[in-house]
């Protein structure tokens, strides 16, 4: 994978995320977001736990024997993050548009790069993002056009932003989450850890909800597209992202994850057919300008990490 340049390795990653979603997406008149979402956290959990068994059985002792109580809150809490913020964008993802939803997603690293600058020149990025948020606004109609085939139009399509804000809020604190996570656990064991935290999280949910659809979420090309979900839009782009951030300083990285509203949208029209209108485009665009330029200037440069936390990986 040396041989790979970091920038094909970004980018491989974040059509990878966003391909996963929309098969999700596919699926959701087969199965509940929740169903979906609990097969692809599951699935993660476990392929994680099997490519870092010792080192991930080792961490879980260690907190066991050494009661780091500390070590302990914290990877909970960035595991309870990280299973609210994947069911509540499937949940968004079911109402509006995969580039809209994940367009709105965004604002939450957006914030946390502008919150932790001390560059003037950073509120004309906040104000860019503003007027992103506000062309969606205006293209609501267009929003309720496309919730009411899902039955429910616009009140689905608030419930569609609705979750799409608290997915973005989860994404600026798994940010957080996954620095201190990482500077506590070694390799991918915290992420391993974290990941079958999300997925006990999402169970009940997925439980009271119900399978949905034609049934079992245990018929063959559910699972198998469940699996197909939890690879390529956790295990893949993880393995992917955190070798290019061994390689490239975290504020390219963050430049480089800006065109993921971008793919999402294309993707969204590809698999899904939701075409977005020109005054959504505008939107998408605006979101992903503020991001790049905020995370250009987030801090010097300087060598790539390994840490799991140096940069935010793709999470929806």
């Amino acid at each position: 994978m040396s041989a790979v340049p970091p920038s094909a390795l970004v980018v491989t990653g974040i059509v990878s995320v966003q391909v996963g979603a929309g098969l999700a997406a596919r699926m959701f008149s087969e199965v509940t977001p929740a169903t979906m979402t609990l097969l692809r956290l599951w699935t993660a959990a476990a392929l994680l736990a099997a490519f870092g068994g010792r080192g991930l059985a080792r961490s879980v002792r260690d907190l066991a024997r050494e009661r780091a109580w500390r070590d302990t809150a914290t990877v909970l809490a960035f595991g309870v993050t990280l299973g609210v913020m994947n069911f509540s964008i499937y949940q968004s993802f079911a109402r509006i548009p995969l580039g809209i939803a994940v367009t709105i997603e965004f604002l939450g690293p957006l914030a946390v790069a502008v919150a932790t600058s001390r560059r003037l020149v950073d509120l004309a990025w906040v104000a860019l993002a503003g007027a992103g948020v506000a062309l969606l606004s205006d293209g609501w109609s267009s929003l309720s056009v496309h919730a009411a085939h899902a039955a429910g139009g616009a009140g689905t399509a608030l419930a569609g932003v609705a979750f799409a804000l608290v997915a973005a809020t989860c994404w600026a604190a798994y940010i957080l989450l996954s620095a201190s996570t990482g500077r506590r656990f070694p390799g991918s064991s915290g992420l391993s850890i974290a990941m079958v935290v999300a997925a006990v999280v999402v169970t009940p949910a997925a439980a009271v909800t119900g399978p949905g659809g034609h049934g079992s979420p245990l018929r063959p090309a559910v699972l198998g597209t469940g699996i197909a979900v939890g690879l390529l839009s956790s295990v893949i782009p993880y393995r992917l992202e955190m070798e290019a951030l061994r390689r490239i300083p975290a504020r390219v990285f963050g430049i480089w994850m800006s065109l993921e509203p971008a793919v999402a949208a294309l993707v969204g029209l590809v698999l899904l057919g939701e075409a977005l209108a020109l005054r959504q485009w505008a939107a998408v665009g605006c979101v992903i300008v503020a991001s790049a330029g905020a995370a250009r200037g987030a801090g010097p440069a300087r060598g790539g990490s390994s840490q799991p936390g140096a940069a935010p990986p793709s999470p929806g």
